[in-house]
């Protein structure tokens, strides 16, 4: 399979080094000021770049007919757009927050363990991530993700805020830290215990793992999908 990179710093040389591994061609390689070229040549483009240019770059593909897979964070006011332009031109689409294996299997037992909590009130929760201080948004789209699962399983909680908490707002804490890849935990605190889940990213190689999995999954598909889809999962 021949695949365009979209994004070509650390996540993007990771997932080149996973690809080739596993028998594809990296035939492009676009960085945050390249304009000039031609998206077509790909099978399915995979898309790391930054907030700014990924709205562009998803759009880029769909409109050539090249499937996409999108793992950057911070550009989600677009991302009803992206969707509606690939049912317009029956495009072919995946974004998540985070193409780790282990993070999907995390969202689901997150999901479900909120659904657990919901009528358990004496139970506040709040939430903590943290990564590399190259990461540019904050709190991760990792984060935002499962405290959004979070809202819609446990009645309790209408919006996540970062660093704020009142009776319905969930607390995110961003912390940056020198070459962390990810950390995610989610915690239930009362007067008597705290019940914490957590997962812990030893190295980026997970992320661009999933990713590539998601883009050889995608193939010769059209429609909207998720990493649950790729997984088979929830």
């Amino acid at each position: 399979m021949n695949i365009a990179l979209l994004g070509y710093g650390k996540m993007g040389k990771t997932i080149e080094q996973i690809a080739i591994k596993r028998g594809h061609n990296i035939i492009l390689t676009v960085d945050k000021d390249d304009k000039d070229y031609d998206i077509t040549k790909a099978d399915v483009a995979i898309d790391f770049s930054i907030p700014t240019v990924a709205f562009g770059n998803i759009s880029n593909c769909i409109n050539n007919q090249v499937p996409v897979i999108s793992g950057t964070t911070g550009w989600l006011d677009n991302y009803d757009k992206a969707v509606a332009l690939c049912k317009e031109k029956k495009g072919a689409f995946i974004y998540a927050s985070n193409y780790s294996l282990g993070v999907n299997i995390f969202f689901e037992l997150n999901k479900t363990l909120a659904k657990m909590m919901s009528t358990l009130k004496q139970y506040n929760v709040s939430m903590e991530e943290i990564h590399h201080t190259q990461k540019l948004d904050a709190p991760s789209g990792t984060a935002i993700s499962l405290a959004n699962d979070i809202i819609s399983q446990h009645t309790s909680y209408d919006k996540w805020k970062l660093d704020e908490s009142d009776a319905t707002t969930i607390p995110i804490v961003a912390k940056r830290i020198e070459d962390v890849p990810g950390t995610h935990s989610v915690n239930y605190e009362s007067e008597v215990d705290t019940i914490s889940i957590e997962h812990i990213a030893h190295t980026r190689q997970g992320f661009a793992l999933g990713a590539v999995i998601a883009a050889e999954w995608i193939a010769g598909k059209t429609g909207v999908f998720t990493m649950n889809n790729v997984l088979n999962i929830g």
